[in-house]
């Protein structure tokens, strides 16, 4: 089963986001004002979704396509051993041991403006 959560101001204006089989199991909203950075708004909606393992990979592309240039925002999800970083133009997915490739998504996030502090996603 994938898990994740979407931040709902990470999505571009006017997406339509559409995923085959994609649940939103939570909706939430937190004041991040202590921890976004100044492109980011300090109230964030969170959208907790599931769907079959299958779905990964279309998943991974609605999300890469979905998700604002700027602002330094991603999403991520777990799928069985593997972790999937989402950016608006790249998808990485690892083993959730491999430090390399995890490494690798830290970095591109840093050069796509997401701060230090929230390259924390877990594995």
């Amino acid at each position: 089963m994938i898990r994740g959560t979407l931040i709902a101001e990470s999505l571009r204006p006017s997406t339509d986001l559409r995923v085959t089989w994609l649940c939103i199991v939570r909706v939430r909203r937190e004041d991040v004002s202590k921890s976004a950075s100044d492109a980011q708004p300090m109230v964030w909606t969170l959208l907790d979704f599931e769907a079959a393992d299958e779905a990964a990979d279309e998943i991974g592309r609605a999300l890469s396509e979905s998700l604002a240039p700027d602002g330094g925002w991603y999403a991520d999800f777990s799928v069985g051993d593997d972790r999937v970083v989402v950016f608006s133009d790249r998808v990485f997915r690892y083993r959730r041991d491999d430090r390399a490739r995890r490494a690798e998504a830290v970095e591109y996030g840093r050069t796509v403006g997401v701060p230090e502090h929230q390259l924390d996603w877990s594995d």
